[in-house]
């Protein structure tokens, strides 16, 4: 159980120092595009090669095809709550500002919460921690907490209150590592396969939702090749053991 909490705060505590990051200092919106181009590349290696690949592993194809659609559906009808809730309305298929920082935080949130779960559950199995799946969480989970903490504070939000939430968020993620380490017992191939693939769903309707238009907006012609550089360096990562 400690192993799984210290290794899933490992994992979520680049949600913290992104966030720091993001609110420390103005970035330019290049600067910003990049970096959430270059976390966007990452991402869909993520979804490639930890999420979907694995899920097909451990579990039926259709189970992981269920979590797909849940957790697009899940992502799509909490985005549109916060949306009315805060009274923000697309203009030109584009967010405000908030609006899109508020999406990356609850993409990370709904993909961080599965995936650390399948991360405890390989611990708590003996599977031990693989080099490659800490570095491609952490180094995917900083472009989004860059991304949306200047997109809020840009907005206006407080730097304190940016910082409690996504302080609140790697917590909650932390705890799933240990969730998912205390159900291993009972947790099937099926609930694994189910469990990556809502993660995956959860982050393609992220991606194709928020992160991907901002990123093409800010940062230009840079946008693709930043995204290709971030996939390149997870997909790397994804094959260390």
């Amino acid at each position: 159980m400690t192993a799984a909490l210290g290794w899933g705060a490992l994992a979520a505590s680049s949600l913290v120092i992104g966030a720091l990051v993001g609110v420390g200092r103005p970035w330019p919106d290049r600067a910003v595009g990049a970096v959430l181009a270059f976390g966007a590349g990452a991402l869909i290696s993520a979804v490639s090669f930890d999420l979907a690949q694995e899920g097909v592993q451990v579990g039926a194809r259709e189970y992981v095809a269920l979590g797909l659609a849940a957790g697009a559906l899940t992502y799509y009808l909490a985005n549109r709550a916060l949306e009315r809730r805060s009274g923000h309305r697309r203009r030109s298929g584009r967010k405000p500002a908030s609006g899109a920082g508020t999406a990356l935080a609850l993409g990370a949130f709904l993909d961080g919460i599965p995936e650390q779960l399948v991360l405890g559950i390989g611990i708590a199995a003996g599977e031990g921690v693989g080099v490659g799946l800490l570095a491609a969480i952490f180094i995917s989970n900083l472009p989004e907490a860059v991304g949306s903490s200047t997109e809020m504070r840009a907005a206006g939000t407080s730097r304190a209150g940016i910082t409690r939430l996504w302080v609140a968020v790697a917590i909650v993620c932390t705890l799933a590592t240990v969730g998912g380490y205390a159900i291993a017992d009972t947790a099937s191939g099926d609930v694994r396969g189910a469990i990556d693939g809502f993660a995956a769903g959860a982050l393609l309707g992220m991606l194709i939702d928020s992160m991907i238009p901002d990123a093409a907006r800010r940062a230009g012609d840079a946008a693709g090749l930043a995204t290709v550089l971030g996939f390149a360096v997870a997909a790397g990562l994804s094959g260390i053991a």
